[in-house]
């Protein structure tokens, strides 16, 4: 059979036998792949330096009859090796492959790859705070599951107000008026923006957003618990 190709995160790694070693893989175009790496385990294994956590790969296999694959080949296109100069955004990032792990199906969207890909990327700039990539990983992830905050209107359908404050009505999963409510006009514009975009990097740029982030990364966490 000949063999496939592909780029792919590897999530997890799990001994086998003596030097070998089975590997899932989220790709954009294969889905989620469980692949046996042969002899991996054993010093001057070509296979090994292809399949590094944190990093993209190219990777060639060929598919079994079941669910597990064997890996061919393997060469690392991009190494995010800067995360683990910090061991609380190395122990974060650890944390995400768990998570889009356990979060994705064998044939999950294309989307998921893109997510984990920019949020590790956005993990090596030192300016980049941890709230801020979780609270657009979050987002990201609550939207491919079906469960995207209702940024437009309240929980009763009415417009939201920019004079008004809220609590988040969770059965909901929209803005609820609230006269000593934690979330203003400005937590809905973040969120709006934080939607939009395509990677967590731009969240820099926004004066003076520290605190807003903070209470936002609150509320996404606890949506998380329920929902992720």
């Amino acid at each position: 059979m000949n063999a496939l190709h592909t780029t792919g995160i590897v999530l997890s790694r799990t001994n086998y036998g003596e030097a070998d070693r089975i590997i899932t893989v989220l790709t954009p175009d294969s889905g989620k792949l469980r692949l046996m790496a042969k002899g991996v385990r054993k010093q001057g294994s070509k296979l090994a330096g292809g399949i590094e956590l944190l990093s993209v790969s190219q990777l060639s296999y060929i598919p079994g009859r079941r669910d597990l694959g064997t890996l061919v080949s393997s060469r690392i296109e991009r190494h995010y090796g800067a995360i683990i100069k910090d061991i609380e955004r190395t122990m974060y990032a650890y944390e995400l492959l768990k998570a889009f792990n356990r979060l994705t199906e064998d044939l999950p969207e294309e989307e998921y790859f893109t997510i984990l890909n920019a949020a590790l990327a956005t993990l090596e700039l030192p300016a980049m705070r941890l709230d801020y990539v979780d609270v657009w990983t979050k987002l990201k992830l609550l939207e491919q599951g079906g469960h995207q905050l209702n940024t437009h209107t309240d929980n009763t359908g009415a417009a939201l107000e920019p004079s008004q404050t809220y609590i988040f009505d969770m059965g909901k999963m929209a803005l609820s008026p609230h006269p000593d409510g934690d979330l203003d006009v400005r937590h809905i514009k973040i969120l709006k923006l934080t939607e939009r975009l395509q990677s967590p990097e731009p969240l820099l740029k926004i004066v003076d957003a520290g605190p807003i982030m903070q209470d936002l990364h609150r509320l996404l966490t606890a949506i998380a618990k329920d929902y992720l």
